[in-house]
């Protein structure tokens, strides 16, 4: 049996995530580990957001239309590689500004094993509030033999560690 109490005691919190001052302009993240989608999620998560176009759940009528297997969504494409990127940019929170420039360059297959990298392109304080900045990363995703996948821009509200003060 698990003694709660004594966990808490032995319990060692770790801050993760990065502030503000921790992004400079031309860093580059290379995201851990890479995702293997497989047939299954892709059935599923077209499912579960109604996209029923049959290139996504219909292997011959996809075969039929020159791919060489299902498609896999694009929008999980995008969300696999988004997900990838969280830990290196976007982990300690934030508001979430938006995607921008987003381009599928190719199809992803089932069994096709994505990868991504980020590079931070624009860093500055908030105009509007300025104990947070605005960080902006451009993002790649590829898959096993380093074709690209997809790519896209993306900012998000990150807090200051040390919050500038407003002349009244």
């Amino acid at each position: 049996m698990v003694d709660v109490a004594e966990l808490k005691e032995t319990a060692v919190l770790r801050a993760r995530g990065r502030l503000f001052e921790d992004f400079e302009e031309g860093q580059v993240f290379t995201h851990h580990w890479g995702r293997t989608i497989t047939e299954a999620d892709a059935v599923q998560f077209s499912t579960l957001t109604l996209s029923y176009n049959p290139l996504y759940t219909n292997r011959e009528y996809a075969k039929a239309h020159g791919h060489r297997d299902l498609v896999i969504n694009p929008l999980l494409v995008f969300n696999t590689v988004l997900g990838l990127s969280v830990e290196d940019c976007s982990e300690i929170g934030g508001p979430f500004l938006g995607v921008f420039d987003l381009v599928f360059h190719e199809p992803v297959y089932p069994g096709d094993t994505l990868t991504a990298c980020s590079t931070t392109y624009e860093t500055r304080v908030s105009n509007s509030n300025p104990s947070n900045g605005i960080v902006s990363w451009a993002t790649e995703g590829r898959n096993q033999h380093d074709r690209l996948a997809v790519s896209f821009k993306r900012s998000n509200l990150v807090r200051l560690r040390t919050p500038i003060k407003m002349e009244a």
